[in-house]
């Protein structure tokens, strides 16, 4: 008896709990749609460019739906493949294609060879002067680059994010469950006060926190990086300031701590599957926009470009823009969610 009156103790907690309700049944099904629409996605579709007598791959490559673009010379193709307008650059005059990887997204890099493959053996008949084996260069990465060199800047930035959004969110709904937040609200502070200093308090500890795993990744496990350094550190640190002010901001529609831990699935996993681990181009469109308004997205693509592209202050700053956006907005909603506590 007494086993059945725990039991239907912990039942009645869950039921009377209408928001635990929900996500116990939603939270599932809406991460299982997002996996199903992640991996049954269409097919990367490789973009290649052609100089030179590689002309005569174009008709080959275009039966396989390969948007194929000329250029009059292989600078101009080169320049393409930097600003990412094209996978892979197919150069040469000879016999045996020439072919300059962009290098930094695996998918892409596959789709590219097996396309390549496909043509150059439809091609044989007609040019068996051709070599099937084309030679293979790489504008960033190389050959030997290994699973961790290419997702582990993605993989840094989702570890910030979630660590911090997680303990944020938990340590200031702690403060208002303990009273403390309130007492603070009873004081003739103004709530964009008691927020900046939160964020600041918080913000010192993501610092070294982002220092921590930067070091780490780079030095101890050793993961590629091309970049500077401070680049990797300022992105990190924007993320971390932009997961602060979100997890206070969502705290304070938490009961309790459970009802914080729920937002996971909510706001992290969806991030982490759009945050570029998988090609955006391949997803649909709607879903596609759903990843260009996610924090984490803008600070994967950063580390990316600094950690394996090699690329500088330029090349990351739209990304440091927005992530600045992110945590300026997250801090004025945060000022307006105080309001449910104290008007002022």
């Amino acid at each position: 008896m007494r086993i059945q009156a725990i039991a239907l103790r912990i039942l009645q907690q869950f039921i009377r709990d209408k928001r635990t309700m929900a996500l116990m049944f939603a939270a599932p099904l809406l991460v299982l749609s997002l996996m199903s629409l992640v991996f049954n996605s269409d097919s990367y579709t490789p973009r290649i460019g052609l100089t030179g007598g590689m002309s005569i791959l174009a008709p080959a490559l275009e039966k396989q739906k390969v948007e194929v673009t000329p250029y009059t010379s292989a600078e101009n193709g080169e320049a393409a493949l930097r600003s990412g307008d094209i996978d892979a650059l197919i150069q040469g005059d000879g016999n045996r294609p020439q072919v300059l990887l962009e290098g930094s997204n695996p998918t892409a890099s596959r789709a590219v060879m097996g396309a390549l493959q496909e043509a150059v053996t439809s091609l044989l008949p007609a040019a068996s002067g051709m070599a099937l084996q084309p030679q293979i260069d790489y504008l960033y990465g190389a050959d030997d680059m290994r699973t961790i060199d290419r997702f582990g800047p993605i993989m840094i930035g989702v570890f910030v994010f979630f660590f911090v959004f997680l303990i944020a969110g938990v340590s200031l709904l702690r403060e208002r469950t303990t009273g403390t937040l309130e007492r603070l609200l009873s004081t003739p502070l103004k709530r964009r006060e008691i927020v900046f200093g939160y964020v600041l308090g918080f913000g010192i500890f993501t610092v070294f926190q982002a220092l921590l795993i930067s070091w780490f990744s780079i030095q101890v496990l050793g993961i590629m990086m091309n970049g500077s350094f401070g680049l990797v550190l300022l992105l990190t640190l924007l993320l971390a300031i932009s997961a602060l002010t979100l997890g206070t901001l969502l705290s304070a529609y938490a009961a309790n701590e459970l009802q914080m831990i729920q937002f996971i699935p909510l706001v992290i996993v969806p991030q982490i599957f759009l945050s570029g681990l998988f090609p955006l181009d391949t997803l649909p469109l709607w879903l596609q926009r759903i990843g260009l308004a996610t924090p984490i997205y803008y600070g994967a693509q950063g580390l990316i470009d600094v950690m394996i592209r090699g690329k500088g202050w330029n090349a990351i700053a739209v990304d440091v823009m927005v992530l600045i956006g992110f945590s300026l907005v997250f801090m004025f909603l945060n000022i307006i969610a105080l309001r449910k506590h104290r008007k002022m």
